[in-house]
């Protein structure tokens, strides 16, 4: 039975699309805005984007968020895997419950509690916070959704492949890296892409456990804000916008293109 798409449907989806992309749509739009009042339109411009190539303070923040994202995502997807190898492929074993729960956690645990908890642990064992702990407190819990990600493709995996390798006189660790992994080499990639949006994107976290020269772009972001939107805000934000839309575009054509050569 197919259902009918109303205008009831149609409105619904109209109103839901322009709440969602309405803001993103007029804060780029005010990227070019020649005024510095955000909300007071004065003409076109690019000046802004200019100025933010000049400022010295958020270009370094930048350089310090992507550092950061990408040593979680690398250690998140390692320690992540091996995770999810040993819930998977080892069943029932002695503390696999608590295992499990420790692994899980972190998804549901709040961010306050998570950066509160890490704050008091670097202090109680006297580490510096610096770059270095906003990585530990991030891959604490992008590991959990690399976990996650990894074992629900190794649960379909097809077990009789790494036998055959094995039978063919694989050793356990070149069957996993010549068989199990280029399968599930795509959940990989995807829990590494995960995690390093989950790090570019953390706050909280990174609030409670950052120090002095690791200052991540939100929060150099959200520090700003408080003084007032100013447009260079809004260009940050544009790019920002852009680099993500190029990416899943790409990613789309990619994904369409592999397909259709393992179809064909």
């Amino acid at each position: 039975m197919t259902r009918r798409f109303t205008w009831f449907n149609a409105t619904s989806l109209t109103f839901g699309f322009v709440f969602l992309y309405l803001p993103i749509l007029l804060l780029m739009i005010y990227s070019f805005n020649e005024s510095k009042l955000v909300t007071v339109w004065a003409g076109f411009s690019t000046k802004w984007y200019g100025e933010l190539a000049r400022n010295e303070a958020m270009l370094s923040a930048a350089w310090v968020t992507l550092r950061v994202a990408f040593m979680t995502a690398t250690l998140a997807t390692i320690l992540g895997t091996m995770a999810a190898w040993v819930l998977v492929r080892y069943g029932r074993f002695r503390g696999r419950t608590l295992f499990s729960g420790m692994i899980y956690a972190p998804l549901v645990m709040p961010e306050v509690i998570t950066g509160l908890s890490l704050l008091l642990l670097f202090i109680a064992m006297s580490i510096e916070r610096g770059l270095y702990t906003v990585v530990i407190a991030h891959t604490t819990f992008a590991m959990c959704y690399v976990a996650v990600v990894v074992s629900s493709r190794l649960v379909s995996f097809d077990t009789s492949l790494e036998e055959a390798a094995l039978d063919l006189g694989c050793t356990p660790a070149d069957a996993f890296f010549s068989v199990t992994l280029p399968i599930i080499a795509p959940s990989v990639i995807a829990g590494w892409l995960l995690a390093f949006t989950l790090s570019l994107d953390d706050l909280v976290i990174a609030s409670f456990t950052t120090g002095p020269g690791a200052t991540t772009l939100p929060i150099k972001i959200y520090s700003a804000v408080r003084l007032g939107v100013s447009p260079e805000i809004n260009a940050l934000s544009t790019i920002l916008i852009t680099l993500v839309a190029v990416g899943v575009i790409v990613a789309s054509v990619l994904e369409k293109r592999w397909w259709s050569r393992r179809s064909g």
